[in-house]
């Protein structure tokens, strides 16, 4: 994926203002069939897949006996099988993970990455330009896939539309056929759509506050300590690691939170970098940008903090830096 294809600051501006067209294709595919596929899908992760509908999708973790984050994922329904979606550099762990647990059960897990890929649209114009380009899509839910017939010039017949799951940041993914995947590009890019790459991108995943696993989600952590409580469904069947999600809900809290951080004064923060409060470590940073603003460039960081410290606007020390925690997702980022 290219780091940028014009100004990063332009590129940032249309994920937030206007619409952008951006590369999904490192993301991995896996397809589950077999007559026990939601049930035994529905003990592995963190979500409910036992009630979900055709056409619609959820966020969840797969943990370990202790509890701990072995990876995240989206898990569609697609009526007569399953589909997840995760980043590629997950794929091959969930994948032997699965085929762990897989002992009776009529389940056939297969990678299907190299047979769909996908392109992502975003902005608050993102819907205006898809029907622009003649991809005439519906309202749909949030995490819901629709089937659209394509009428643009990217020579697909059709392709899967899946609305994002933020609904207050409008957002699609496009999945397709790799062999169609260039022309719809261009197509999207006719329509009016500012391409961006993995520098803007990267911006505005810190500013909403999505954490990316191997980076701030690690397989140390707590699904209540990553924040992420749409992952988790507490009404459902027995998983792996529930025993350790519910003990958590029902003794209230745990110690670390994973929040935003705006720091002065820094050209950048590396991951790992301490937060000090009152002279004593209470944290640590796991992502960071500069985010062009109308007001400059400030830091934007992510990372985890003592909870009982984490409320918005307290004031710490970040590296050399002064910083002062923020709510997610940030407000007040305009251009």
């Amino acid at each position: 994926m290219a780091a940028r294809f014009s100004d990063r600051q332009a590129e940032f501006a249309a994920l937030r203002n206007g619409c952008a067209v951006y590369d999904l294709g490192f993301r991995g595919r896996l397809s589950l069939t077999g007559s026990d596929r939601v049930r035994w899908m529905n003990g592995m992760v963190t979500n409910n897949i036992r009630d979900l509908a055709v056409a619609h999708g959820v966020y969840a973790f797969l943990l370990n006996p202790q509890g701990r984050i072995l990876g995240d994922m989206f898990v569609f329904s697609e009526g007569e099988k399953l589909l997840v979606e995760t980043d590629g550099s997950q794929v091959e762990k969930i994948m032997a993970t699965f085929d762990h647990y897989i002992i009776m059960d009529d389940v056939v897990v297969t990678n299907i990455s190299d047979q769909r890929t996908a392109l992502g649209v975003a902005g608050p114009e993102s819907r205006t330009l898809l029907n622009a380009a003649r991809m005439q899509v519906p309202e749909p839910q949030l995490l819901q896939a629709v089937t659209v017939k394509c009428d643009c010039d990217c020579g697909c017949v059709e392709c899967t539309i899946v609305r994002g799951e933020d609904a207050a940041y409008e957002s699609y993914d496009i999945w397709l056929d790799p062999k169609d995947v260039y022309n719809a590009w261009r197509s999207l890019i006719a329509a009016g759509a500012t391409r961006v790459g993995c520098e803007a991108l990267e911006m505005q995943r810190i500013v909403n506050g999505i954490p990316l696993y191997g980076v701030d989600i690690r397989e140390r952590d707590l699904p209540q300590e990553t924040e992420q409580m749409r992952a988790l469904s507490f009404n459902k069947g027995c998983y792996v690691g529930q025993e350790i999600v519910e003990r958590i809900r029902s003794r209230g809290s745990v110690h670390r939170k994973f929040t935003a951080f705006l720091v002065e004064g820094e050209a950048a923060i590396a991951s790992g970098t301490k937060i000090i409060a009152g002279e004593k470590e209470v944290g640590e940073i796991t992502s960071s940008a500069l985010v062009p603003t109308s007001f400059g460039e400030p830091i934007v960081a992510l990372g985890y903090i003592r909870r009982e410290l984490g409320v918005p606007g307290r004031e710490v020390v970040i590296g050399n830096a002064k910083a002062r925690v923020v709510q997610l997702p940030i407000q007040g980022i305009a251009l």
